[in-house]
């Protein structure tokens, strides 16, 4: 019985840990030391998307998936070692892109400010001009993120959202990063942005053989008609040559069209399906669906994208400044 009233003090010291490293973090933290940096970051995106605008949503998934994994600590960059797997190479990341944008914006700061901004930061204003740039909105990020040391596949693999999951399992996922139901629903919406390769959703068309389910769709949630114009590129579910958009017609502009294929049943993973299965997540991708409540989003998905770019930050000397993101000091 004492082992299980020890649990409580140490929750709450956890918790009063990440408090503390949050607490640390500063609008306009690095006005002393690189005033320029935001400027710097946004003159180098603003380029970077010019030149690709499919971009934007790549970079925002990178940073999405470097806040699930360790927290918003830059891990996600790191490479593989002879004795370790890092997290970019687990099977959930092997499709993320966007790397050397980083490594290009880092290297801009490295000129002007040398082993002031840390490549945590960097990820995070550029997950932030990425969706400005993409006609998205803006919100104030909190600067002073140290980087991680340590890069895990295996944790990747475990922590990460999955494309298929259900409601339940993803709030799960969520809550255990701090983020409420809200924030799932919100957060989703980031799939206006981008694209994805045929094996994250083509068990929705196929079953295990590869062929059309001679019983109808395999994914009965999925709109038919949908379905079929997804067979046109996706041939087998291990097509990993094409690409289909997050939200067809939209995939490079962040706005609210991405609800209305979901509520028409025409979300591209499992986890978009799912949203109108619970009661809380359907209500609100019904309200956005109706294009009166675009305002309503955007000030939603802002403050879900701070929330998260809190998550279990390091700060101080628990963590570094890396001169080039893909490799610690």
């Amino acid at each position: 019985m004492a082992v299980r009233y020890l649990l409580l003090p140490l929750a709450l010291l956890a918790l009063a840990a990440t408090s503390a490293a949050v607490a640390q973090l500063e609008i306009g933290f690095y006005r002393k030391t690189c005033p320029d940096a935001e400027k710097i970051v946004r003159g180098e995106m603003a380029k970077i998307i010019a030149a690709a605008p499919s971009l934007a949503g790549p970079l925002l998934r990178l940073h999405f998936h470097d806040c699930f994994v360790r927290g918003c600590d830059a891990s996600v960059l790191l490479e593989s070692t002879d004795g370790n797997m890092a997290e970019k190479d687990a099977k959930p990341n092997k499709s993320l892109r966007g790397f050397g944008s980083v490594e290009r914006v880092k290297a801009k700061l490295e000129a002007a400010c040398p082993g002031i901004v840390s490549c945590a930061d960097v990820l995070t204003l550029m997950s932030r001009d990425a969706v400005v740039l993409a006609k998205g909105p803006s919100w104030p990020v909190a600067l002073g993120r140290r980087d991680g040391r340590v890069s895990r596949a295996t944790e990747a693999s475990k922590e990460l959202p999955p494309a298929s999951g259900d409601v339940p399992l993803l709030a799960k996922i969520f809550a255990s990063k701090g983020l409420d139901l809200k924030d799932l629903v919100v957060l989703s919406g980031a799939h206006t942005l981008g694209t994805a390769h045929c094996p994250s959703f083509a068990d929705r068309l196929y079953n295990g053989t590869g062929e059309n389910d001679a019983y109808g769709l395999v994914d009965p949630s999925l709109d038919s008609e949908y379905a079929n114009k997804l067979r046109l590129k996706c041939k087998s579910v291990d097509d990993r040559t094409m690409l289909s958009e997050m939200d067809p017609g939209s995939f490079k502009t962040f706005d609210t069209s991405y609800y209305r294929h979901v509520a028409k049943r025409r979300g591209l993973f499992r986890s978009d399906a799912a949203l109108l299965f619970d009661n809380t997540t359907r209500d609100y991708v019904q309200r956005i669906a109706t294009g009166k409540f675009d305002g309503e989003f955007f000030k939603d998905f802002s403050a879900s994208m701070i929330k998260m770019g809190d998550v279990d930050v390091v700060t101080g000397a628990e963590g570094e400044i890396r001169k080039k993101c893909y490799a610690p000091n």
